[in-house]
């Protein structure tokens, strides 16, 4: 079993038994966004991002968290769709201007 620590700012996490692709869920999880994402507010699991990379709508239960303390590099948070490895910089809220733009870029996958 892995013993991993997060240290957000004066916070410290330890999370027990994870690997390079942590399973966590709950509040760990939504903690880890809010803390790793810079560039938008996460204030709910359930919200939505559209991945400007490979065009889907993503919801921070499916976002992968990454790394950690034991050698795998510092703690991140990637696109959960196969073979997309995008990061928080490449997702933008889904208003309908986004959606509409995305739908003309990527028409199989915008919904």
């Amino acid at each position: 079993m892995r013993l991993i620590v997060l240290l957000f700012a004066a916070d410290v996490y330890v999370l027990h038994g994870l690997s390079s692709s942590h399973s966590i869920a709950g509040a760990d999880k939504l903690h880890a966004l809010q803390r790793l994402d810079q560039f938008r507010e996460w204030r709910s699991l359930d919200d939505r991002r559209y991945c400007l990379v490979c065009g889907q709508i993503i919801t921070g239960r499916l976002i992968r968290v990454a790394g950690g303390a034991l050698g795998n590099g510092p703690l991140r948070l990637n696109c959960p769709t196969e073979r997309c490895n995008s990061i928080p910089m490449d997702w933008a809220l889904p208003t309908d201007e986004i959606l509409a733009v995305a739908k003309r870029c990527h028409p199989k996958t915008a919904r």
